[in-house]
């Protein structure tokens, strides 16, 4: 009996055809095996652990409250600070563990040229941890 033809002649050849029942029966096989021998792979031995109360050690570095104003005025924690001592002040903060933050308050009017400058001064210094902050309220 010939495939792919309706005419009785036999002129054309045998068709070959992969037969897909065989391999089907085999992937089923396997799968029933998986199915049955994955929860045996699982090696777990019960053990009564010991029960401890702990809770996790978050030591918040300190941070540095850095104001600058409109009229150039720089504020270390509410200190008033010139120029050129913040250098030494932010390379002592840089060395110790943990690093502090800096954390700047910029006045709304203030230069970006202040708090460029401020921002190098640390970053030269080590600080590596540099934000500012806003006041979210009186954003417009």
């Amino acid at each position: 009996m010939a495939f792919g033809s309706l005419s009785e002649q036999d002129d054309a050849g045998d068709l070959a055809e992969i037969n897909m029942i065989p391999l089907i029966d085999v992937m089923l096989v396997l799968l029933v095996i998986f199915i049955v021998t994955a929860p045996l792979l699982t090696h777990s031995v019960k053990i009564d652990l010991p029960k401890a109360s702990s809770s996790a050690n978050i030591t918040k570095p300190e941070h540095i409250e850095f104001g600058v104003r409109e009229n150039g005025e720089l504020f270390w924690n509410g200190e008033n600070v010139p120029l050129d001592q913040l250098q030494p002040r932010f390379a002592a903060a840089a060395t110790k563990q943990p690093q502090p933050e800096l954390h700047i308050r910029a006045d709304r009017n203030a230069r970006y040229e202040s708090v460029a400058q401020v921002m190098s001064l640390a970053a030269k210094a080590g600080l590596v941890r540099i934000g500012f902050v806003t006041d979210p309220a009186q954003a417009h």
